[in-house]
């Protein structure tokens, strides 16, 4: 099973497809403090990536994977001047 839950965090398996993502939703609706391990995540499906990006949850662990979890952190973590328009206007 892809996924387990044990307290308040989430652990993701493997791989993770597009059946899991409602699961992985629903599971963050309810425990809107809730953490996620994905130690062991090996491959997420877009929709489950397009979940973290809407509810941004708190990440326990990242993939051990070194290329998935560099990729999850250029998709989850924003930095806020990203957001910030300059209408300085080149001045």
């Amino acid at each position: 099973m892809p996924i387990e839950v044990s307290d308040n965090t989430l652990v993701a398996r493997e791989l993770l497809s597009v059946e899991d993502a409602e699961r992985l939703l629903d599971w963050l609706i309810q425990h809107p403090r809730g953490r996620l391990d994905l130690t062991d995540c090996t491959h997420l499906h877009a929709a489950n990536l397009q979940v973290l990006m809407a509810a941004q949850p708190k990440i326990a662990a990242w993939p051990s994977r070194d290329a998935l979890a560099d990729w999850l952190r250029a998709a989850l973590i924003q930095e806020d001047k990203i957001h910030v328009q300059d209408d300085s206007g080149g001045r």
